[in-house]
């Protein structure tokens, strides 16, 4: 059986690629989507820029080919590429906007490769990728070896390499690239550049393909909620460690080291004052920005998601509560229609849930009760005349009250701060009542200390500022009944 046909059968059905590829449409949506997404190195971009620019140039080739040539609106046409057959475009709405954005996908990308590959090309270097090879698998075939005296005898040898390469340099023999050598290895530097950006669009997408089988598989969950987070979480952690998201880890601290990036800036700008290289890539001189704004995007997206997910997982967990709150309001109505029937006493009888078992050595030993002497001296008055407000000016915090206070400032918010609290009503009984805000003990209602950070609370007594100076505590809801 031959599978390979099979599979190819199924990517000829199904990839977006080769369905862009067999569209009638094809040029229109390469040249326009390169231009707008992958030329400048963008995304995510609102769909009025999108249009006009579309619009402009539907009307400069209706003009040329004729006014049937692209009948459709611009608007059409972007929402005919997103459609979910189509899968070229992303269409998203961002938080906080009502405007429609759109994002290239990577098989776009994928068709655009191809099809520059299809370009003819009259110079084709070979040098520098078979160099490439070799390198690669120089780093493969050491950096498996566990075994130090091999290991020493490459390092000998790739020093004493350098030793001789030093000492023609001393005495001016020094090896220059030709013209040719100079070409083939630019020609792979900047197909490996443009490939790589390609790549950080494909990692992207992963991520959301991800996140989408996570969210099925929470809104199809049937077991416990334990087991739902641990496999959830043990899906997150999955795609941080898996070889891709450690991939992506380490070429993103490449970037972030100040180190690597001044040599990259150092090294492309000595690129530009090699007179050998005439035809030139301009955005090959700024591509590590173009790198760190792809990689910034990615990460971006993930803690996106991330926040999505927890807020998703936030939404089950309240319908599960109200449902339980909804069940217990059920029995509690019912209980109170048949509390004044004239029925019999309704008697339930539970199993005991353990076996009691006492065992002779486990009684006390008898032990004599000790006498305790009274004081017998009679008692004397004392003095009838003395100040009695003492007794009677005495502070009392009520912590309901301040717990009601906490819970209408906190609203529909997950959590507050102390501090914002007593921004809305000061203290007014000065240390106690601030001691009764970090002593409260409300269901529904936990009091986090953060012992890293601190705050000072402020507040007036006796005609005199006073500040405490405390660990930054925050007040967080979570659901009743929850440990």
């Amino acid at each position: 059986m031959n599978t390979q046909y099979d599979e190819l059968v199924l990517l000829r059905s199904n990839h977006p690629a080769w369905a862009l590829l067999r569209s009638n449409n094809v040029a229109l949506v390469l040249s326009f989507l390169g231009r707008m997404f992958v030329d400048d190195n963008a995304s995510n971009l609102p769909v009025s820029l999108l249009e006009a620019e579309l619009d402009d140039e539907l009307y400069a080739l209706n003009q040329r080919l004729g006014d049937d040539a692209f009948p459709k609106s611009a608007r059409a046409y972007l929402d005919d590429w997103a459609a979910p057959e189509r899968g070229w475009l992303r269409k998203f709405y961002r938080p906080g906007s009502d405007e429609a954005h759109y994002d290239l996908t990577p098989a776009v990308e994928k068709a655009l490769l191809w099809v520059g590959d299809l370009r003819p090309r009259e110079f084709i270097g070979t040098e520098s990728r078979l160099n490439t090879i070799f390198e690669l698998l120089r780093q493969m075939v050491y950096g498996a070896e566990t075994d130090p005296e091999y290991r020493l005898v490459e390092l000998r040898r790739r020093r004493a390499k350098l030793d001789e390469e030093i000492a023609r340099a001393e005495q001016g023999d020094v090896d220059v690239l030709d013209a040719m050598s100079q070409r083939d290895r630019y020609q792979q530097f900047a197909r490996t550049a443009r490939e790589l950006l390609s790549d950080f669009r494909e990692v992207e997408d992963n991520f959301r393909q991800l996140d989408r089988r996570l969210r099925e598989q929470i809104a199809t969950w049937d077991g416990s909620k334990g087991d739902l987070l641990d496999d959830v979480l043990a899906s997150r952690q999955g795609i941080a460690e898996s070889d891709q998201g450690r991939s992506f880890r380490a070429f993103y601290d490449f970037l972030l080291s100040s180190e690597r990036r001044t040599e990259l800036e150092e090294l492309l700008g000595r690129l530009d004052l090699i007179a050998s290289l005439v035809e030139r890539d301009p955005r090959l001189a700024q591509v590590h920005f173009d790198w760190i704004d792809a990689s910034e995007r990615t990460q971006a997206t993930v803690r996106l998601l991330s926040e999505q997910l927890r807020r998703f997982l936030d939404d089950r967990v309240w319908i599960e509560n109200r449902r339980v709150f909804e069940l217990l309001r059920a029995i509690e109505s019912k209980a109170l229609k048949i509390r004044d029937l004239d029925v019999p006493k309704m008697v339930m009888q539970l199993d005991d849930a353990k076996v009691s078992v006492v065992l002779p050595i486990e009684r006390p030993m008898y032990r004599r009760a000790r006498s305790i002497p009274l004081e017998g001296a009679p008692a004397v008055a004392g003095d009838l005349d003395f100040d009695a407000s003492a007794l009677l000016d005495q502070v009392y915090v009520d912590r309901d009250a301040l717990a009601q206070h906490v819970l209408s400032v906190l609203g529909p918010r997950g959590q507050i701060a102390l501090d914002e609290v007593i921004a809305q009503s000061p203290l007014d009984q000065g240390l106690a009542e601030l001691i009764g805000y970090l002593s409260l003990r409300e269901p529904g209602l936990d009091v986090v200390f953060d012992d890293d950070g601190r705050v000072q609370i402020r507040w007036n007594a006796d005609e005199a500022e006073r500040v405490a100076d405390v660990p930054r505590v925050t007040f967080a809801r979570h659901p009743q009944g929850s440990p």
